[in-house]
């Protein structure tokens, strides 16, 4: 497990941190305009939605941004599973919006997908209490979303071309979630990171006929997160780079 109270930003250049601060600076207003009118980020996204249904994808059919490949869901877990939970945030992006050389990992019982874009790759989830604040991050196993692997050094050069740059279902939402995944891009590298050790250990260390769909893993690291103390730990990063100068 990764705690995001204790990452070190020392080997951050300057100008990743200032994009880090600057998407902070989104987030933040995000949650201020929703907030004028008694909103937040999950009850705007699921303002259309008569009914919340546990496993239902929220928007139906998910978000899906044609240009940069990226898309999202919300959904949730019955509340025995995910206790202090609302729901939660999946990530992806699609072959088309990859980086070039990116291939799928070579693991057991591979099977290509028909479709030319369809061996999307999942990035991060992001829980979200009651509240829409997230509280959480984490990585899952393959059967969970029934993604395609990729090695995690490549997963973590798709992190940067994730935006969701369109204002339906949700600007607010939109940019919300786009600036997720860069205030919190050193966490998320090292939580995809740990998502290939612990699933290696796990195939050492279990009689598993295919890790990655034994439904004994699911959820391979995680890590707690708050927007107000990640903003702090960066500006005072900052601090410490202009110093030194």
């Amino acid at each position: 497990m990764t705690d995001a109270g204790y990452m070190d930003f020392s080997s951050l250049s300057r100008g990743e941190l200032e994009a880090m601060l600057e998407a902070g600076a989104k987030l933040l207003e995000s949650k201020r305009v929703l907030a004028n009118t008694g909103d937040n980020i999950v009850g705007e996204l699921l303002r259309d939605s008569a009914t919340f249904y546990e496993w239902n994808h929220y928007p139906e059919g998910d978000v899906f941004d044609p240009r940069s490949n990226a898309q999202y869901y919300y959904h949730a877990h019955p509340k025995d599973e995910r206790p202090n939970e609302h729901g939660h945030f999946h990530t992806f992006l699609r072959p088309k919006g990859m980086p070039p050389g990116i291939e799928p990992a070579p693991v057991p019982n591979y099977q290509a997908p028909t479709g030319e874009n369809d061996a999307l790759s999942h990035l991060v989830a992001v829980s979200c209490d009651k509240n829409g604040d997230p509280i959480k991050l984490f990585t899952t196993n393959r059967w969970v979303t029934g993604e395609i692997w990729y090695k995690a050094a490549d997963v973590n050069r798709m992190l940067s071309y994730f935006q969701i740059d369109h204002v339906r279902p949700s600007w607010a939402v939109n940019i919300w979630i786009t600036n997720m995944m860069i205030l919190f891009r050193p966490q998320i590298r090292a939580l995809i990171d740990e998502r290939d050790h612990v699933v290696d250990r796990w195939a050492a260390e279990n009689d598993s006929a295919d890790v990655y769909e034994d439904r004994a893993l699911e959820v391979t690291a995680e890590c707690p997160v708050s927007i107000e103390d990640q903003i702090a730990a960066v500006r005072d990063a900052l601090k410490q780079a202009q110093a030194v100068g």
